[in-house]
C-alpha cells in the first residue's frame, strides 16, 4: 500500500456551546489548525504517484475560502470539534479523490483527531 499525506494550515475561532459554562472550550476561542489529508493506493498511477500533490490544491482553496479566519460554528452544521472537522474534510476530499483514506485535524501541537472509515 502506498500512502501520501499533505498538510494544510488555517486559523479560525470556534465555541463548543453544548459544554458546561466552566469548560474552557465553551468560551469563544481560536486555534491555528492543521489539516492533514492522506491518500492511499495499492498501485501507483502511470506517472508514479498515488496522486500528484498539485491536484490537492482545491482543498487549500476550499480551506482558505471557507474556514481561514472564520468562525467554524458558522461553517459546520455539527459541533465544531476536531473530530467533526476531520469527518467534514474527509467527506469533502473523498468525493474529489477516491484514494482519500484519512483526514487528521490538529488544534494544537499536542492534540489531534482523525477520521478514517
Amino acid at each position: 500500500m502506498f500512502r501520501i499525506r499533505k498538510e494544510f494550515h488555517f486559523s479560525a475561532s470556534h465555541q463548543l456551546v453544548h459544554l458546561p459554562a466552566d469548560h474552557q472550550c465553551a468560551r469563544l476561542h481560536g486555534h491555528n489548525y492543521i489539516v492533514v489529508v492522506e491518500l492511499a493506493a495499492d498501485a501507483l498511477n502511470a506517472d508514479g504517484f498515488v496522486r500528484d500533490y498539485h491536484y490537492l490544491k482545491p482543498l487549500k482553496d476550499y480551506i482558505d475560502d471557507t474556514f481561514d479566519h472564520r468562525h467554524v460554528n458558522d461553517v459546520l452544521d455539527v459541533p465544531s470539534t476536531a473530530e467533526n472537522m476531520a469527518r467534514h474534510f474527509y467527506d469533502w476530499c473523498k468525493v474529489r479523490w477516491p484514494e482519500t483514506s484519512a483526514v487528521q485535524v490538529s488544534e494544537t501541537p499536542k492534540t489531534w483527531a482523525e477520521y478514517r472509515p
